[in-house]
């Protein structure tokens, strides 16, 4: 009997195997590793347009960060990006000699009203002060303004100071009172005139 064929059948069937068992081996570290994928919770995806900051601040960081993101939409002129850190109840009380103003609503619209006649705004912000107590804070800065208004250049410094309330694990101004510092004009000595200036000239009779 020729056992040539049944060699060549015996070893059809040995690679037949062997190829079977190495495509096993190789798909198998594939199917784990979806597997492993799947069990993998994704990273959450950064929102840079998000108020949510990415490492977790203190209060008094959270608060910075607002006054200057309040700031920078009052200088460009943005009141819908101010209203998100106002109270919707806010009082606000301004430099001039008025009422302090009531609501967010009576407040935007005098805003607009002012910011209307303002060009190459700038504000600076100095020396800020923050203090947190509980769901209560309140922090006051100094400020220099400069601005073109009605086409005359204008500039300013004062101090504000804002009370907050923390609504919805979110900082909002409550109260926000701004006072503009009075500039003292020099004045020339009232007994004497100086040494050579010519006197004032007599009321004739």
């Amino acid at each position: 009997m020729n056992c040539a064929p049944a060699r060549r059948d015996m070893l059809r069937v040995i690679t037949l195997l062997l190829s079977v068992a190495m495509l096993i081996a190789f798909t198998a570290p594939t199917n784990a590793q979806q597997k492993d994928k799947k069990n993998k919770k994704t990273p959450p995806v950064v929102d840079n347009n998000s108020s949510n900051p990415i490492i977790p601040l203190t209060d008094e960081q959270q608060i910075d960060y607002m006054i200057s993101e309040v700031l920078g939409a009052w200088q460009i002129g943005d009141s819908e990006r101010m209203h998100k850190n106002y109270s919707d109840d806010v009082s606000v009380v301004n430099g001039g000699w008025a009422p302090p103003i009531m609501g967010w609503t009576n407040y935007e619209t005098l805003y607009k009203q002012q910011r209307a006649q303002m060009k190459q705004v700038r504000m600076d912000r100095s020396n800020t002060y923050i203090k947190v107590l509980g769901s209560t804070a309140w922090a006051c800065y100094q400020w220099e303004f400069a601005a073109v208004i009605n086409d005359a250049p204008s500039a300013d410094r004062g101090q504000t100071t804002y009370v907050m309330i923390k609504k919805d694990n979110r900082w909002l101004i409550a109260h926000d009172h701004t006072s503009v510092a009075q500039t003292v004009q020099p004045q020339a000595p009232s007994n004497s005139n100086p040494a050579g200036a010519a006197a004032p000239p007599k009321p004739a009779n």
